[in-house]
């Protein structure tokens, strides 16, 4: 059994010209799709795996919700307040909760928990990037190259050509996981103004003429393909081997 993006097996079918949409209709074509296209088999997550995303997935709900109300309280009237103010203590005291259950979760496993330490290795990666990360790469090797896992994180450039005249500016094609490309924003704002390595990076790319939102694309980009390397080597993080010029 394989498990495929919705949008593929839509793009599929206008490509071959199908009009009708009934459930024949579709069987045949994902038929033809995957004699085609021939799409890897589906995998079930390690229980493990599936329980951290599920606690991560917590955890990003009730930061949005935290930061919500946060927002409110700058127009909300005197007698919203006590309310607010009460959903923000316990919004914090369950985020603290959960951050522990996070821990203890890969602390228990042990490797799980070597697999925390290599991403931790990684300059700008810290305890809550580290276990977003574990929750979408896991504890094998979903992927086959780095590249893949960037793409896979939607962090890759979409270039936009045609011929020799029509040359658009590339964009990140955010065609995948949001929640990586959250976990990675603020581990690159760090990277790039707080660590050597990735102080190198931003100024190489600075002097190419990239501007700052397209360099810090491309330290999330390099991130992602940072901590799969790690994890697929074993090897904690090290500059000399991951070159901070190559995005």
């Amino acid at each position: 059994m394989s498990v495929i993006n919705p949008a593929l097996g839509k793009a599929f079918a206008q490509s071959e010209g199908l009009r009708n949409k009934t459930d024949t209709v579709d069987a045949r074509m994902l038929a033809e799709f995957c004699r085609q296209k021939r799409p890897a088999a589906w995998e079930a997550p390690h229980p493990l795996e599936r329980a951290l995303r599920a606690l991560v997935v917590r955890h990003q709900a009730l930061t949005d919700m935290h930061t919500q109300e946060l927002n409110r309280t700058e127009t909300a009237r005197e007698v919203q307040r006590p309310s607010i103010d009460a959903h923000l203590l316990w919004l914090e005291a369950e985020l603290k909760r959960l951050e522990k259950q996070i821990k203890d979760l890969t602390d228990d496993d042990p490797d799980m928990k070597h697999r925390r330490k290599l991403l931790e290795s990684i300059p700008g990666i810290g305890e809550k990037t580290s276990a977003v990360l574990l929750a979408y790469i896991g504890l094998k090797d979903r992927f086959a190259h780095a590249r893949q896992f960037a793409a896979f994180a939607g962090l890759t450039p979409r270039r936009y050509e045609s011929g020799s005249s029509v040359r658009g500016a590339s964009r990140m094609s955010k065609a995948g996981h949001v929640s990586l490309r959250r976990a990675l924003y603020m581990p690159a704002m760090v990277a790039t103004s707080k660590t050597e390595w990735g102080r190198a990076f931003r100024d190489r790319l600075a002097a190419n003429g990239k501007k700052g939102k397209v360099i810090l694309g491309a330290m999330m980009r390099k991130l992602a393909q940072v901590a799969y390397g790690v994890l697929k080597s074993g090897v904690p993080f090290d500059a000399s081997r991951h070159n901070p010029v190559a995005a």
